[in-house]
Parts: structure tokens; C-alpha cells; sequence
């Protein structure tokens, strides 16, 4: 009787659905950090024109494919897990994220083969005609994969902060602090993509990547406190009553219309 009693009181409470999906959009929120590598794994092909008729190594490029996969995959999951509690505050913002990290993740995934296609063309070796047209061919599949990280991997993390941003300050899901970092950094990030894309700064350049800092910072602190934080408990039970509240006073009509029926018969 007394084993019984302490194999009871030693066992550790379950883990409560808000905690699991908190956990799990923390999880994803960190696991897109995974790709910063690239920046380093794509220099060969992205700085030498010459790579695609080159005997250039071709496994750091494929790695970083692999990365920028993960990370598409992860942005997507973030969306998912977090899209049941966010939608408490405000459905359509909550779709908005949805969406916008839907577009993000098939914008990589483009990128990620127009990268990978400079990988299957390499011939080293290759001279006259066929060299000038692969090289070519390999600038414009450069070029891109740099399109696609301006409108995937700069533009859609700052609606994206916007979005789930503002769900969050209102909500008090996290500490506001951290939303606002997504809420400040969202404009600055932004106004530096289309600036790249009028071709008022470069691509890649420090005021381009200082623009991205905010919103980075704002990912990883989300990702973070998610993960060993959770939800705050006095947030959930708000979104929660507001949602149970929601629900009864839908069908409350229904009982007055039956009387009424019942009341014409």
C-alpha cells in the first residue's frame, strides 16, 4: 500500500495541451536559426561566376539547400502550431501568418532548387561556347535565388512579425516586450527590402542586415520563451473565457425561436 502511495506522488503531472503547443511553436521558432550557415555554405557559387565550370565543391552548397528546407518546413509549422490559440484574439490576422508563412516557405523552396540547379549544370573543365552559356545560365539561377531570399527571407519575416506580432502584444500570450521588438523591427525590415528593390541600397549589404537584426532578435527571444516559458497562464484563461463566452452566446437564440414555434402551433 505504501509503494502504491509513493510511485503515485513521484509521477509528474501531464504536460496541458497549451504548455505541448507552446513547446512545439518555441521548437520551430528556434529550428529556423539552422540556416545561418548558408551565408557561408553559398559563397563559392554566389561569389564566382565561374563556379558552374568549375571543379568547385558542391556538398557545402547541398547542405545548405538541406538547411534552407528545414527552415521552410519549421516556418510553416510555427504557423500551424500557434494558429489554434492566436486565432482566439483575431481569426484573420491569425490566417494572415498562416498565409504569409505559406508564401515564405514556397518562396525558399524556389530559391533553395534555383541554387541547387547551378550544382546538376557544373562541368568543369567546359571552354568556348558551352562555357559562356553555362555561365550564364548559372548567373541567372543566382540571381534567383537572390530574388527569392529579398522577397522570402527578408520581406514575409516582416509582415510575418507584423501579423503574429501584434496577436501577441494584444493577446499578452508573452511578455510584451517581446512582440514589440516584432512590431518595431517589421517597419525597418520592410522599408530595407523595398529599398533593395528599387535598388536604393544593396542587396546584402550592412544597412540591409542591420535592418534584420530586430526582427531576428524578436524570433529567437518568441522561440526562446515559448520553449522554456510556455504561454502566460493569465493570457490563456482570458483568450479562453473570451472564446467560451463566444461560443454560448451563439445558440442562445435557438431555445426563444422554439418557444416561439411551439407558442404559433
Amino acid at each position: 500500500m505504501t509503494n502504491a502511495v509513493r510511485t503515485t506522488a513521484t509521477k509528474r503531472a501531464p504536460m496541458d495541451s497549451m504548455r505541448k503547443t507552446a513547446l512545439v511553436a518555441g521548437l520551430f521558432y528556434l529550428i529556423t536559426f539552422v540556416s545561418i550557415p548558408t551565408l557561408a555554405l553559398y559563397a563559392p557559387v554566389k561569389t564566382h561566376p565561374d563556379f558552374i565550370i568549375s571543379a568547385g565543391a558542391t556538398t557545402p552548397i547541398l547542405v545548405g539547400g538541406f538547411l534552407e528546407m528545414i527552415v521552410a518546413l519549421a516556418g510553416i509549422g510555427t504557423a500551424v502550431a500557434l494558429f489554434s490559440v492566436v486565432k482566439r484574439q483575431h481569426e484573420g490576422f491569425a490566417l494572415g501568418f498562416v498565409t504569409t508563412r505559406i508564401f515564405e516557405a514556397a518562396v525558399i523552396a524556389i530559391g533553395v532548387m534555383s541554387i541547387l540547379s547551378v550544382v546538376t549544370l557544373q562541368q568543369p573543365g567546359a571552354t568556348g561556347a558551352e562555357a559562356t552559356s553555362l555561365v550564364t545560365v548559372g548567373g541567372a539561377l543566382v540571381a534567383t535565388y537572390n530574388w527569392t531570399f529579398l522577397l522570402g527571407q527578408s520581406l514575409m519575416p516582416g509582415l510575418n512579425a507584423l501579423m503574429v506580432g501584434t496577436l501577441m502584444y494584444r493577446s499578452g500570450l508573452v511578455p510584451r516586450a517581446i512582440p514589440a521588438l516584432g512590431l518595431i523591427g517589421a517597419p525597418l525590415l520592410i522599408t530595407a527590402t523595398v529599398a533593395t528593390l528599387f535598388g536604393v541600397i544593396e542587396q546584402y549589404s550592412a544597412l540591409g542586415t542591420l535592418a534584420a537584426v530586430p526582427i531576428g532578435v524578436w524570433e529567437l527571444s518568441l522561440g526562446l520563451w515559448l520553449t522554456f516559458k510556455g504561454f502566460r497562464p493569465a493570457a490563456v484563461a482570458a483568450l479562453t473565457a473570451d472564446s467560451t463566452n463566444g461560443n454560448q452566446s451563439a445558440p442562445a437564440a435557438a431555445p426563444a425561436t422554439i418557444a416561439t414555434q411551439a407558442g404559433a402551433a
